[in-house]
């Protein structure tokens, strides 16, 4: 079991590692090319797309889930079925997005409170980086497929391509191309048409002798329909509510001025930096759950779930010794901004407590969404959002801007506490009945 965990979980954690990386090589750039309100406008402008495609992650987390249980009942005519149905679904969406571009923006604009430097920047690169929409949502679909049919490697590549040619593109747009900070966007869009081109590719390698079974009258029956979209619309919904939180959390990040902006957002950066390599097991557990679900496999189902939450743990216990002795070096990789590094001290202690808080609930996420168990993952996340907003306003006067971190932390606990008490019937009663 842990080596059909560790092959699954490796190949995601390597390309995974890129992805902080990535967006620290944006925030440092934007940290070099003038003061805070440029940091403050990556911020913005990241969750201007935030809005628009976290709310779209159903596409790789029910199609992961999905294709795995068919992967498991050996049914590729079904595994086919649900990537066709969300290929056409990511073209459809992106479409609409390219259409109301306009509209979405300025009603954004209406409730995200920032300065005027900030909101211009963040516009300038929201209206260069939109033109990825179709090749970003597409790769949601291919990477939850591959996933499914218990292939890590094929994403890892279509990742780190991604991740390479980001990072590549974007201080060469912005530092040499005389692009400054819209060439951090035109990096972006450059990077996901290449990741798109190249998931193609791997899929006729790979999956060519699957294409028979692709019969799009049969994807668009009614009863196919239905039961591809109630499960997403319950993903959907978990989706806008993790948006409700990280959205919120920098936007209300900007009420206390531009250097704190800056200062949470290069914090939940660092904080998240350990979660990368939990999401690789994440991702393990997604796809064993399902296909031990689908293979009506009890024994195998509880073994992984064990094997990976220790995986976990021990991540989570390491990642807390690294940041004890690698936070602040960190923080300063990531700016030169005297002010921003002088006002970061105190929130220092978040950072130590947020791998013990969190590891739980990110390994649940992946094994729930592998039992595609999304009513449950949908009620969880709604209880987390009410919590998050509670423990903000209940604290803010007491303890100022320290209440965001304080929000954050209560939202992980109860996702914790929520999906812990219902697995076993959400869970491991579905691989025997």
């Amino acid at each position: 079991m842990n080596r059909n965990v560790l092959k699954l979980a490796i190949p995601s954690i390597l390309a995974n590692i890129t992805v902080p990386l990535v967006g620290m090589v944006d925030l440092a750039i934007a940290g070099r090319l003038g003061d805070a309100s440029l940091i403050g406008g990556i911020a913005v402008a990241t969750m201007l797309f935030d809005l628009l495609y976290w709310n779209m992650s159903f596409l790789r987390t029910g199609t992961g889930g999905m294709v795995a249980q068919a992967y498991g009942r050996r049914d590729f005519n079904d595994a086919m079925r649900v990537f066709t149905q969300g290929m056409t679904t990511a073209f459809l969406i992106a479409l609409l997005i390219w259409a109301v571009q306009y509209l979405f923006v300025e009603a954004a604009f209406m409730f995200i409170d920032a300065s005027p430097q900030v909101e211009q920047l963040a516009r300038e690169y929201y209206f260069i980086r939109i033109w990825a929409a179709p090749a970003t949502l597409s790769l949601y679909v291919f990477k939850g497929f591959f996933i499914g049919m218990q292939n890590a490697v094929s994403p890892m590549a279509v990742d780190l391509t991604v991740n390479i040619v980001n990072l590549a593109a974007s201080v060469y747009f912005a530092m040499f191309a005389g692009m400054g900070f819209s060439g951090i966007a035109m990096g972006t869009v450059v990077a996901q048409y290449s990741g798109m081109i190249l998931a193609s590719v791997l899929l006729v390698i790979y999956y060519k002798k699957l294409f028979k079974y692709i019969d799009i009258r049969k994807s668009i029956k009614f009863k196919y329909i239905r039961s591809f979209f109630v499960i997403n619309a319950d993903l959907f919904i978990r989706s806008v509510c993790f948006l409700f939180i990280y959205a919120g959390f920098t936007s209300l990040s900007a009420r206390f001025g531009d250097v704190l902006l800056a200062v949470s957002t290069i914090m939940m950066k660092l904080m998240l930096l350990y979660s990368y390599f939990i999401d690789g097991f994440a991702y393990a557990g997604e796809a064993l759950a399902g296909r031990y679900i689908g293979a009506k496999d009890p024994v195998s189902l509880k073994k992984a779930v064990r094997v990976i939450f220790a995986w976990c743990m021990g991540i989570g216990f390491v990642s807390t010794i690294v940041y004890v002795f690698a936070g602040e070096p960190l923080f300063r990789l990531m700016t030169d901004n005297a002010r921003i590094i002088e006002s970061s001290g105190r929130f220092m202690p978040w950072l130590l407590i947020m791998p013990v808080i969190s590891c739980i609930a990110f390994t649940w996420d992946g094994i729930f969404l592998g039992a595609t168990a999304s009513k449950t993952i949908r009620n969880g996340m709604i209880w987390s959002v009410i919590g998050f907003f509670a423990a903000y306003y209940i604290t803010v006067p007491h303890i100022s801007v320290q209440a965001l971190w304080m929000a954050f932390m209560t939202h992980l606990l109860i996702r914790t506490v929520y999906m812990s008490a219902t697995a076993k019937k959400q869970v491991f009663a579905r691989a025997r009945t």
